[in-house]
C-alpha cells in the first residue's frame, strides 16, 4: 500500500466530488450501525493511519452498501462507507463508538470522521422524498438529494445549539445534566428554537435551566458535533441577576466553581472544555 504522511487529516479539504484524475488508494471512514472502523490500539496493522487506506474495501472483506466522497486529505480522496452488520472487522481493526474516539484519535481525524457519519446518516434518511414519498436521487455538484417527482431538494441537516460559560466574579457556572455520568459537570447548552437568534437562545437556556439572567453575551468559537448533526456555537456571558434554581428535568445540580476547585469536566477535544479552560486561564492572568 502507498506510504502515508503524518497526520494527513490536518490538511483535510471538504468536497462534493473527487477532482479529475483522482484514483488509487483512498482513506475510508467505514460505518457500521453508528460505529466507525479504526485500528486497534497496540496491534500491528499494515496501514500507517487510524482508518483504512485502500483502493477497494472488498480487499478487507467489507461490502459497502452506500458510499460518499467527503473531501481530500494530503492529496488523497476520502470516502465514507456504510457496511452491513454481517461484515466483520478485519484482523487488527475494530468498530468503535464515535464518542470513544475522543481519547483514541487526534481532533482533526475526529472531525473528518464526524463529517463522514453525518453525510451517511443524511443520505440514508433522505432516500425517499419527505413530501411525496418518491425515491430521491443525488443532485450532481451539491450535497443534496432531489425528488424526481415533485422537485423537493433536501440538504444535510445541521442543528445549531448554543453552549455558554457564565461567569460570576471569580467563579464559573457548572452543572450536571441528568444524562451525565456521576460526577461529571459542564457548562450549559441547548438547541436554538425557530425564529430565535443565538444570543436570545443563550438568555433563554440559562434562564430556563439555571434560573438566572446574564449580560455581555460574547461569541467564543464553534464546533461541529456529530451526535447526530449539531453545530455547537460557544459564548461567554456574565451573571446579571438571580440565584441558581435548576430545572430538575434537565439538571441534577448546578453551582459556582472557582478555577482552582473544579469538579470532573469534559475532555479537551470538546468546546465545553475549551470554554472552561478559557475561564481558568483568564483567572490565572
Amino acid at each position: 500500500m502507498p506510504q502515508s504522511v503524518a497526520r494527513p487529516f490536518a490538511s483535510f479539504l471538504p468536497g462534493v466530488q473527487p477532482p479529475a484524475g483522482a484514483g488509487g488508494a483512498s482513506y475510508w471512514f467505514v460505518i457500521q450501525n453508528g460505529r466507525i472502523l479504526v485500528a486497534k490500539s497496540g496491534e500491528a496493522v499494515e496501514v500507517p493511519v487510524e482508518v483504512p487506506f485502500t483502493a477497494d474495501l472488498r480487499d478487507l472483506g467489507l461490502h459497502p452498501q452506500r458510499t460518499a466522497f467527503i473531501g481530500m486529505a494530503a492529496g488523497k480522496s476520502c470516502f465514507a462507507a456504510e457496511v452491513p452488520e454481517t461484515d466483520s472487522a478485519p484482523q487488527g481493526w475494530s468498530f468503535e463508538a464515535m464518542r470513544s474516539l475522543f481519547t483514541i484519535v487526534p481532533e482533526d481525524l475526529f472531525r473528518v470522521a464526524g463529517r463522514a457519519t453525518q453525510v451517511l446518516d443524511w443520505d440514508r434518511t433522505h432516500a425517499f422524498c419527505g413530501r411525496c414519498g418518491t425515491p430521491t436521487a443525488v443532485k450532481p455538484g451539491e450535497w443534496a438529494r432531489e425528488c424526481p417527482s415533485c422537485g423537493l431538494v433536501s440538504y444535510p441537516r445541521i442543528s445549531p445549539a448554543v453552549i455558554v460559560a457564565v461567569v460570576r466574579e471569580e467563579r464559573i457556572l457548572l452543572a450536571r445534566a441528568q444524562r451525565f455520568a456521576p460526577g461529571m459537570y459542564s457548562v450549559l447548552a441547548g438547541f436554538v428554537e425557530p425564529g430565535e437568534t443565538l444570543e436570545e437562545c443563550v438568555h433563554r437556556e440559562v434562564k430556563e435551566e439555571a434560573g438566572i439572567e446574564v449580560r455581555n453575551v460574547r461569541y467564543f468559537s464553534s464546533q461541529p458535533w456529530p451526535f447526530p448533526n449539531s453545530l455547537m456555537v460557544a459564548f461567554t456571558a456574565e451573571h446579571a441577576a438571580g440565584e441558581i434554581a435548576i430545572d430538575p428535568v434537565e439538571l441534577a445540580e448546578a453551582g459556582w466553581y472557582a478555577a482552582d476547585a473544579l469538579p470532573r469536566i469534559p475532555d479537551r477535544i470538546t468546546v465545553a472544555r475549551k470554554l472552561i479552560d478559557w475561564f481558568v486561564e483568564s483567572r490565572r492572568g
